[in-house]
């Protein structure tokens, strides 16, 4: 992890093949964006494109941090969810931004949650051949999770995320503050990211979140900010290690994504938010684990309270089972028809596996649906 002596909102500096870029996790960093954004070497004007849900005093916020740093801005704000997620809005933006006759030179600056990150940063990726972007994350799920990495897509009907391309932001800047407005549900959805850090990587953190949950939902005091700071770094740390997911490591980021991204797809990406998928796909996985006999049932009613301690959902409701399977297949990690799960070995500790019974598989998912 860098040294953060010099900046203590600094959460990690990601090394990567497209150039190194700091990630400021804090509360009112906004306010530096655009003095950020100056160190970074980036010219040209900036192309706001938000959430909705943040216009107005946000976007107000963001944009005169920008100007304060000499940029012209100009901002598209948009209502956009994972059913939108789609061609059709790509087409909205890219009109946008060619009715202002943005350059290369440009910088397209993402402000929401992780739809609107994936999505516009796919923009960025695309226009031109490509322009910077900074992600600027809303939801705590984009902070721990989407926002750092590169990753950008949008979905086909056939699957989520089937249309993307890594393209790693310039800089990456996350206001705890935003957090203060957003819906319980949404919240609770993005603890889910962050407790996956600990349960996957780092046993100190898992302890943390055990400990202190009352604390990080009501998000009070510097413990929520410092364990927010560790799970960015984490992530960063491993997206520096395997930029493109060819390794071991990055992929363990995924566990409980293959059920999660599958329940998504199956209830139309509108019954669960994603970082509910994720958990019920997490306890999916500690199933799997546990019938391996890989872990106990003491780390999997672990888990689950874990879970139910952030006010996250441990089963899916009216969702067919043989769907969810079906679904697993067209996995973006799968090879030949063969999932590569990821699963537990201990607390903090992941490895994947692609031995798995499918019978196994299914027993597990059973155990997860209502």
């Amino acid at each position: 992890m860098t040294d953060q002596k010099q900046d203590p909102n600094l959460a990690t500096i990601v090394h990567t093949s497209q150039g190194n870029y700091p990630v400021i996790v804090g509360r009112d960093v906004i306010d530096d964006l655009g003095l950020e954004l100056q160190k970074t070497g980036q010219q040209g004007r900036a192309f706001i494109v938000a959430d909705e849900v943040m216009f107005s005093n946000p976007v107000r916020r963001t944009q005169e941090a920008l100007e304060r740093g000499g940029y012209e801005t100009h901002v598209l704000a948009m209502e956009i969810g994972e059913s939108s997620k789609n061609i059709a809005t790509l087409e909205v933006v890219y009109s946008w931004l060619a009715d202002r006759r943005a350059e290369r030179g440009d910088v397209v600056v993402a402000m929401g949650g992780g739809v609107i990150g994936d999505l516009v940063g796919f923009v960025a990726a695309t226009w031109l051949r490509g322009v910077s972007v900074v992600q600027v994350p809303t939801s705590l799920t984009a902070m721990v999770d989407s926002s750092i990495g590169g990753k950008t897509g949008v979905n086909l009907p056939q699957g989520k995320n089937l249309l993307g391309a890594f393209h790693q932001p310039k800089l990456v800047v996350q206001d705890i503050v935003h957090l203060e407005t957003l819906p319980p549900r949404e919240m609770a959805a993005g603890w889910a990211e962050a407790v996956k850090h600990g349960l996957i990587l780092d046993a100190d953190l898992l302890d943390t979140f055990e400990r202190l949950a009352p604390q990080m939902v009501a998000l009070e005091g510097d413990s929520p900010v410092e364990a927010i700071r560790r799970s960015v770094a984490i992530k960063g740390d491993i997206v520096s290690a395997d930029e493109f997911e060819t390794g071991d490591r990055r992929v363990l980021l995924n566990y409980g994504h293959t059920i999660g991204h599958a329940i998504e797809a199956v209830s139309g990406y509108g019954q669960y938010l994603h970082g509910e998928a994720v958990a019920i796909g997490m306890m999916a996985a500690a199933g799997i684990a546990s019938r391996l006999g890989m872990i106990d049932a003491e780390l999997v009613e672990r888990q689950l309270r874990l879970l139910e301690s952030y006010n996250l959902p441990t089963k899916a409701e009216n969702l067919d089972s043989a769907a969810i399977i079906d679904a697993t297949k067209s996995d973006k990690k799968s090879r030949g028809g063969t999932i590569r799960w990821v699963l537990l070995e201990g607390p903090g500790q992941a490895t994947t596996r692609r031995d798995v019974p499918e019978d196994v598989v299914i027993e597990a998912l059973q155990d997860v649906l209502d």
